[in-house]
């Protein structure tokens, strides 16, 4: 079987990372489950998250709900503890640089605005949901591949806007010299986080089990590092239950 925890992973973090993993293997060891040594390298995208040896993985909300929920079993959501969030939810904010963080947002409509993919929660669907009301939308986009790229091309001035979840600014503001050079100027609503899956034939119960008590005996440096405080259950139906813009 395979298993790999793509989300919010970047070198810094990489030893916690792999500690939390092998916290996980100890415990499906002890439940007689013969998990990988080693968290998968392949590329997270459907193809990955649907393998049907597929033991653990995190996807995001966006994804899940259009194209995984009828495909994987809904394990649970880590709790990043993002402020104005109930436990297993976050949000996005809205970047800019610190020179432009007066200029109203209307502004940057006519701007342009960076984003990791259209298939994202949190870099795209988040904004767009968001300037739902007002009807607008950007009038230039640049697609980046990633949060931190998308953030980075705001600081270098090839964009002037962008839409980053909360965890993932956290590492930035943690790890990133150029996020001093940004601001944030609005946040989206809270919505379910990134969940954890896993194939249709494992069972869901006993890996939020394993999982669970891996966040309660991380060392405490790793879970400040990976920002982890617990795990929780929502429901598939609050993820499906997210309008389809």
């Amino acid at each position: 079987m395979i298993a790999s925890l793509p989300m919010y992973f970047r070198p810094e973090v990489a030893e916690a990372h792999h500690r939390f993993w092998r916290n996980i293997r100890e415990r499906l060891a002890k439940f007689g489950v013969d998990a990988p040594k080693k968290l998968s390298s392949e590329r997270a995208d459907y193809h990955h998250w649907t393998r049907p040896d597929l033991l653990l993985s995190q996807t995001c909300g966006l994804p899940y709900r259009r194209h995984l929920a009828d495909k994987v079993k809904l394990v649970g959501t880590p709790d990043y503890q993002i402020k104005g969030c109930e436990a297993g939810y976050y949000r996005s904010y809205f970047i800019v640089r610190r020179k432009d963080a007066g200029t109203p947002f209307a502004e940057f409509l006519k701007r342009r605005f960076a984003y990791n993919s259209t298939d994202s929660q949190s870099g795209y669907f988040a904004a767009q949901k968001h300037l739902a009301n007002s009807g607008g939308w950007f009038e230039q986009t640049l697609e980046t591949g990633a949060h931190r790229n998308s953030a980075m091309a705001v600081a270098n001035s090839e964009a002037d806007i962008a839409c980053l979840d909360a965890v993932s600014w956290r590492m930035m503001e943690r790890y990133d010299s150029f996020a001093s050079e940004l601001a944030v100027i609005d946040e989206t609503d809270p919505t379910p986080g990134l969940p954890y899956i896993c194939g249709r034939d494992v069972d869901p119960g006993l890996i939020f089990e394993a999982v669970e008590d891996a966040i309660k005996h991380l060392e405490i440096a790793d879970r400040d590092a990976l920002g982890i405080s617990g795990l929780t259950r929502i429901s598939t139906q609050a993820y499906l239950d997210i309008e389809v813009m």
